[in-house]
């Protein structure tokens, strides 16, 4: 009974000449193979990848027998490994190391900036959103520095950091729930390049019932992210996996009568994540595409430099991912306004009074669902009223460039020195 494996392998054969000669170094007695026979019933031949065993696009792993092209090497890799016979050091290996060291700090100080440092923003914008009855609605970012400056002098530190654990717990969810209904369904979790309309929906699809799956959870966090630090209880880490299983099942803490069902809430949920996911795609691909033209061209006229090749290859995806979460958040901003309205009514929730900087302010709306909020809104507030809080995301955007600009820089500054 023969193994399942393919006819031919040409890895034994491309290196037989070796092990021949070398007997593996006199422990064991050198082998030959003479005949393809000998070896097809139990050798595979592996895939040809561009780039593996030293080959080059485009070329095929010679047959078994025929010995391969002994064309040398270009680049740094014929270069000696230190202490490898030479006694050399590989030119440029330690500038490849803090190629990758650098990065990976580029791609940490990213996510820093945008769950951490940037919290703050998301507290005081979602407390803009949800109150109805604010007369100041922080357009612009002085105004929002203002308050934020008095909600720390007030209440501390943690009255701008708030809620940021549940975020953390949002994503883990969301992430854990794809997976898993990826894993146990049809639908794709990425989009191949010969992409069709049917591959798009089931995608779309499965992103739909991801946001579905997280919505309780997502009304949890926002709850503990707008509630405020004079009048809350110290709640554990968990807390918000434990209020959100109470939303599902009805039990946990005490709602009132206007609280909105899950159903209703699922249509504006499920569209607002969606619609940012597609305008986040989109413009993602559309910056990308532009900043690789640029460099490419930039390559073939000879005017980029090593550090500018170097920063190429990190930066262009960061500035597309920046880009893309900017758009979708200052498009979808209305839509959010409305979508966390309907997500906090009902709950008894405490904010912040965001016209003073201090007192508090319950939140006591009787939105019927997601038309008659936006008509309410429209009506009371005016246009203006969906765009409450919009300062925070002009401060938080802001941090996150500079801390990309400030990245950059370093990391220009090092390369420079090791090159």
């Amino acid at each position: 009974m023969h193994p399942r494996r393919p006819d031919g392998f040409d890895g034994l054969g491309y290196r037989s000449g070796a092990r021949d000669e070398q007997g593996f170094g006199g422990a064991f007695p050198a082998r030959s193979f003479s005949s393809a026979s000998d070896l097809s019933h139990w050798v595979t031949t592996p895939p040809d990848i561009p780039g593996s065993r030293n080959l080059h696009w485009g070329e095929k792993s010679p047959p078994y027998g025929v010995p391969a092209p002994s064309t040398p090497l270009e680049g740094p890799a014929e270069e000696p490994f230190p202490g490898g016979g030479g006694g050399g050091s590989v030119p440029g290996q330690s500038s490849e190391q803090l190629n990758r060291f650098a990065g990976f700090g580029i791609g940490l100080a990213s996510l820093f900036t945008e769950n951490v440092l940037a919290h703050p923003c998301i507290v005081l914008r979602r407390q803009c959103q949800v109150n109805y009855h604010a007369r100041h609605y922080h357009l612009t970012p002085f105004t929002v520095i203002n308050i934020m400056y008095s909600f720390n002098k007030t209440q501390g530190p943690r009255a701008l950091w708030k809620g940021m654990g549940s975020t953390f717990i949002v994503q883990g969810v969301t992430l854990g729930a794809e997976g898993i209904i990826s894993e146990f369904t049809p639908l794709p979790r990425e989009i191949s390049h010969k992409w069709n309309p049917k591959q798009i929906g089931e995608h779309l699809l499965l992103k739909s019932l991801t946001y579905i799956v997280a919505m309780p959870f997502y009304s949890a966090s926002l709850i503990e992210t707008v509630q405020s630090e004079i009048i809350r209880d110290n709640t554990g880490i968990l807390e918000c996996i434990k209020e959100g299983i109470g939303r599902v099942i009805g039990l946990g803490v005490p709602h009132s009568k206007r609280l909105l069902p899950l159903l209703s809430l699922i249509f504006p949920t499920v569209l607002h994540g969606v619609l940012h996911y597609v305008i986040s795609s989109v413009i993602q691909k559309i910056v990308l595409l532009i900043l690789k033209r640029k460099t490419y061209h930039s390559h073939l006229a000879g005017s980029t430099s090593p550090v500018q090749s170097m920063l190429d290859a990190y930066f262009p995806e960061l500035i597309a991912n920046f880009a893309a979460s900017l758009c979708s958040d200052v498009i979808l901003y209305p839509l959010e306004t409305v979508l966390h309205r309907l997500h906090i009514q009902g709950t008894r929730t405490i904010i912040d009074n965001t016209d003073l900087g201090y007192e508090v302010l319950p939140i006591n709306t009787q939105y019927e669902g997601m038309r008659d909020c936006i008509n309410t809104i429209r009506q009371e507030e005016g246009m203006l009223g969906f765009y409450k809080g919009f300062g925070a995301v002009v401060i938080q955007y802001t941090l996150h460039a500079a801390v990309l600009q400030i990245t950059k820089i370093i990391y220009s500054t090092l390369l420079q020195n090791s090159v």
